[in-house]
């Protein structure tokens, strides 16, 4: 099997993002966004995915963390899109529900091709620490156009804001393993009866 891995630099008046990524990975994550509570977040997608990440960003964090946030979700969509290739044997869908404390939430994921997000999130605060909450949507919408797939999240419960936010992202990194999962029995075939994805 090809190996699954790519390298994606988004450079713009805004931001400059260099994002690696290794889908056959063991869940290591070097990374610097200056956006700490960002920073967390990939690390859950990195250690439950079994992805390697690589994410160097440099942004006008000076004025908000909105263009750095956005920034990072399309490149990292640009380099999943990229590593996965032509989706061969791929599972195609994946799903996990992940449970922190009195928080749960559900991840699916489809490897469509088409880029589509259904975010069901109803934060209990608008900050964790000085992170905007309304930037995970932008993260999340970024990623999915860039990377053509389909994505639902909901959270189903919690009070605290920061369970809500990694319930989600671990639930996404694990949804992420199983869709990118190679199908042994359907090692060379594309998971769609059009034949492409």
């Amino acid at each position: 099997m090809a190996e699954r891995k790519a390298t994606v630099t988004r450079n713009t008046l805004e931001t400059k993002i260099t994002v690696s990524v290794n889908l056959d990975g063991t869940g290591k994550l070097n990374v610097d966004t200056g956006v700490p509570f960002l920073e967390h977040m990939l690390d859950q997608i990195a250690r439950h995915g079994l992805i390697d990440l690589d994410i160097n960003a440099k942004g006008d964090n000076h004025i908000d963390d909105h263009h750095t946030v956005e920034d990072i979700g399309i490149t990292l969509g640009q380099a999943f899109k990229e590593a996965v290739g032509d989706k061969k044997g791929i599972q195609r869908y994946g799903h996990a529900y992940c449970p922190l404390d009195e928080a749960l939430s559900r991840v699916v994921v489809d490897f469509s091709g088409r880029a589509g997000l259904s975010m069901n999130v109803e934060f209990t605060r608008a900050n964790i620490g000085r992170f905007d909450v309304q930037l995970f949507w932008e993260f999340f919408q970024g990623f999915v156009n860039h990377a053509g797939v389909t994505l639902h999240i909901d959270n189903l419960k919690g009070f605290n804001a920061h369970h809500q936010a990694e319930t989600i992202f671990k639930a996404f990194g694990r949804a992420l393993r199983s869709s990118l999962t190679i199908d042994q029995r359907a090692a060379d075939m594309m998971p769609s009866t059009k034949g492409s994805l």
